[in-house]
């Protein structure tokens, strides 16, 4: 538009003055800005474009196709339009980064009138996340390079990696036994669907605990002894907070291991859950209104990226139980995990105690015995909670000094080195 402005006043100042020739010329240049403006507009609003991912959740490893299809639906055809599919940073950075770009994502290219191209291209995933994928930004100008127009073509769609699995070997974490049903050495609340025997009537037992065949056969009242409800499966606790892995690769071997463990919990048909201090990295998405235009391909990269990370207020939580589709939940889950930045591990778990289930283990993975850990879990342990921590570091004596911290609070501690000793965790040692 300043353009036009400086235009008009040229012509004004030109009549006024009584130039005759130049008024002319300065017409000519005015019609010929406002059908460069017109025609870029043009094309602009005329580019329609759509996205395919060959999936949407993949494994690390594989490798997605995809495919954007674009038309021309003016009547005129497009001179140049330089196209970019848009791929967050956190996903190519460092070289190769968690997803790597094979082919072309940024295309330069002419379109005809009326005409259709598709162009395509791969992503291989090395690492797990949750990643968004587009949107496709055009940006269209005339051949004077006077006006271009940035404009967002097609909405994001996102990219599911899971994390790793690897097999575990070995015995309960809780017990030493197989993964499976253990009976406690207390009683949490008694199992109706377990008689252990008989026993004489007490003053104040239910008319539902007479066991009236045993009542006939001895003549007098006997009742029901019932066994003791059982520990089976866990909720695995994961201390995702910013500060707790300085190095990456630490924060990823704590997905690892609790993606393993859920599996191998779920395939003994057990209960499962998860709780964690980081963030859903869901939470990030951006509500857009795609097909807006903008002013610069910064100012356009800038709006439709997801959200910066914040400040989560409340554990990411997953109930523990059983079923289908509790593995393939908790993996989705672990697999959009980023650190968090608001509570610290134990303020998490006291935060949701009043819904872990007592009859399954508290598995915590930890890089440390941090103070409000200590005490969330001995806490926890003191309620009748079976509690194991697994202490996520490399060194010995680091793990050697959080396992004495934990041991003063009867809490059993595992070192879960590197990802050899994931496949180990469950099975019988003596600390080194």
């Amino acid at each position: 538009m300043r353009y036009f402005v400086w235009i008009l006043v040229a012509i004004v100042v030109v009549i006024v003055l009584g130039m005759g020739l130049q008024v002319f010329a300065l017409v000519a240049i005015g019609l010929f800005v406002v059908g460069n403006w017109t025609l870029c507009r043009y094309w602009s609003r005329n580019i329609a474009a759509s996205r395919e991912l060959s999936h949407k959740e993949a494994e690390i490893g594989e490798v997605v196709e995809v495919a954007i299809s674009l038309e021309n639906r003016g009547r005129l055809p497009i001179i140049w339009i330089l196209l970019e599919d848009l791929l967050s940073r956190e996903a190519l950075l460092p070289p190769p980064g968690k997803l790597e770009v094979e082919g072309r994502r940024v295309h330069l290219i002419g379109l005809g009138r009326k005409a259709r191209m598709r162009i395509a291209y791969r992503l291989r995933c090395r690492g797990r996340g949750f990643f968004q994928v587009g949107p496709l930004v055009a940006e269209v100008g005339d051949l004077f390079g006077l006006f271009r127009r940035y404009r967002v073509l097609t909405a994001p769609q996102y990219l599911t990696v899971l994390p790793p699995l690897l097999p575990i070997q070995g015995y309960d974490i809780a017990s030493r036994r197989p993964i499976g049903e253990i009976r406690l050495t207390h009683r949490l609340y008694e199992d109706p669907t377990r008689i252990a025997g008989v026993r004489e009537y007490r003053q104040g037992d239910s008319l539902r605990q007479i066991h009236w065949k045993a009542t006939a056969r001895t003549g007098s009242l006997q009742c029901k002894v019932y066994e003791p409800s059982y520990i089976a499966g866990a909720t695995l606790a994961i201390d995702f907070h910013r500060d707790a892995y300085p190095d990456t690769a630490r924060a990823e071997l704590a997905i690892t291991c609790a993606a393993s463990l859920a599996a191998a919990i779920c395939a003994q048909r057990q209960q499962v859950g998860l709780v964690s201090n980081g963030r859903d990295a869901a939470e990030r998405i951006r509500a857009v209104s795609w097909g807006t235009e903008y002013s610069s391909r910064a100012a356009a990269r800038e709006a439709v990226e997801m959200s910066p990370a914040g400040t989560r207020l409340f554990p990411v939580v997953i109930p523990t139980m059983r079923g289908d589709q509790q593995l393939y939940q908790i993996l989705e889950t672990l697999a959009r995990l980023e650190p968090g930045e608001g509570l610290s591990i134990g303020q998490a778990l006291l935060e949701v105690t009043p819904w872990l289930p007592r009859d399954a283990t508290l598995v915590a993975i930890l890089p440390a015995a941090e103070e409000s850990a200590l005490s969330a879990l001995g806490t926890l342990q003191q309620h009748g909670f079976w509690v194991t921590v697994i202490v996520n570091t490399y060194e010995y004596h680091d793990y050697a000094v959080a396992a004495e911290r934990f041991l003063s609070q009867g809490i059993e501690a595992r070192h879960l080195r590197d990802e050899f000793s994931i496949t180990q965790l469950c099975q019988p040692y003596v600390l080194p």
